[in-house]
């Protein structure tokens, strides 16, 4: 590594889905890729390690095998529990989509995901901490990163830091976003802002939760004793990871950030108290703490594209505000700035690298943007405590309704055609404004 000169043709900061699908996808295009991360893998990350087909439909474009001999676990569709009602709702079947879900540890799936990037050519550099960004004295443009080397325990290894010069930084280091937040790109507080918890526990064989074909999900999360409390925004879930163990989790939402302080492990703590006994989810078949994250949601920090920087997944708010979803979105962020990467670079003139480059955020903002303003009118009428109510009281009995509920909640509709409520959701994500 030198302090002079370009090291790759892309830097990729953070190497979660995000950074290493557009790890991936620019190294598969031919571009020389440079794939940074603090940590060194695998390493764990607090999600529910559940895959959506949308999500698993990124996998598959990646070339991931998706074998269960692999350590992947099928799921058929969705198992909702409220308002007295227990409904399952299987993934719909659709040409844009696969017809099931996926469940892996974020532990296994992210350390595939950077080996995958790795075989394709991207060159990979664990124990290294960006400290932030490289700019051209002259005009600001982001032309490269500081970083310095760390060692197993995250101590710094030298006091020196190096340059690291590329013609693209690509933003992939999660819900912290230093490397935007270096340079004036703030977190937006008129988007939602989510808060989720988990943990594992052991599913010994015979037990309901060993291997759930379903992923489960909540609806009822009182912020204190049912009946006498607050029905929140949000939900409980439970995935069968096929290893014998299951991610048990909750979360909630609300339309800024500013309204998210909750005591969520208490939350979680009393939820555990209910549940039934041969679930076997006790203290003795807890493996690890329970753990939070912060989830940004909606297009929380942009630009996505400006001055040489692009920001992709948590670092850019893609997490979906109906339910919390990431994963899939940080994977296809990675492709689309890959491929505004690739397009960029083949361009004669400096002008039509930053069109080819600023592209990117027009089609994440097309794909997205109107859906994510959806979700975020959705966030805003959850908040109320009787709309929560009477959606879990009425609304789960109605298998026709809670089967558009799933595609929009789910984002698992098909974009051109379909049904009728695949056309409902596409006519109102086109009307929405993506701001």
């Amino acid at each position: 590594m030198g302090t002079t000169g370009d090291v790759a043709d892309v830097v990729v900061v953070g190497a979660g889905p995000a950074g290493a699908s557009a790890a991936y996808h620019a190294a598969s295009a031919g571009l020389s890729v440079l794939l940074l991360d603090k940590a060194s893998f695998p390493r764990d990350k607090i999600c529910g390690d559940g895959l959506t087909p949308r999500a698993v439909a990124e996998l598959v474009r990646m070339g991931v095998t998706l074998r269960e001999e692999d350590g992947w676990i099928r799921n058929r569709g969705l198992r909702v529990v409220g308002g007295g009602h227990r409904i399952e709702l299987p993934w719909p079947e659709l040409s844009s989509y696969p017809s099931y879900g996926l469940a892996r540890s974020r532990m296994s799936l992210d350390h595939l995901l950077v080996e995958h990037a790795r075989a394709a050519g991207a060159k990979v550099q664990e124990r290294t901490q960006v400290t932030g960004a490289v700019t051209d004295g002259r005009t600001g443009r982001v032309v490269g990163v500081r970083a310095r080397l760390l060692d197993d325990a995250g101590r710094r290894l030298d006091a020196d830091e190096v340059e690291l010069r590329a013609p693209l930084v690509v933003a992939a280091d999660g819900v912290s976003a230093r490397l935007a937040t270096s340079l004036g790109r703030t977190r937006r507080d008129d988007r939602p802002m989510g808060v989720a918890v988990r943990t594992y526990f052991r599913t010994p064989e015979g037990t309901p939760r060993h291997a759930d074909a379903w992923m489960e999900s909540h609806l009822e999360l009182w912020d204190g004793d049912p009946g006498r409390s607050h029905l929140m925004p949000g939900y409980g879930w439970i995935f069968a990871l096929g290893d014998g163990t299951a991610n048990v989790g909750l979360g909630s939402v609300a339309s800024t950030p500013t309204a998210t302080h909750v005591d969520y492990k208490d939350l979680f703590a009393r939820w555990m108290a209910h549940v039934p006994a041969d679930w076997g989810f006790t203290p003795e078949n807890q493996l690890g703490p329970v753990r939070g994250a912060a989830l940004p949601m909606g297009f929380n920090r942009g630009p996505l594209y400006g001055d040489g920087l692009m920001l992709t997944g948590d670092a850019a708010g893609m997490v979906s505000p109906f339910n919390g979803e990431g994963i899939a979105y940080a994977i296809a962020a990675g492709r689309e700035a890959a491929d505004a990467a690739a397009q960029g670079l083949a361009r004669g003139t400096a002008a039509g690298r930053e069109r080819a480059f600023a592209a990117y955020e027009r089609r994440m903002k097309d794909d997205l943007g109107g859906y994510y303003t959806l979700g975020r009118v959705f966030v805003q009428l959850i908040e109320h405590p009787e709309v929560m109510r009477l959606c879990t009281r009425y609304g789960l009995p109605r298998p026709t309704l809670m089967r558009f509920v799933l595609k929009l909640l789910g984002d698992c509709w098909e974009p051109h055609g379909g049904d009728w409520a695949d056309r409902t959701i596409a006519a109102l994500s086109r009307l929405a404004p993506a701001a």
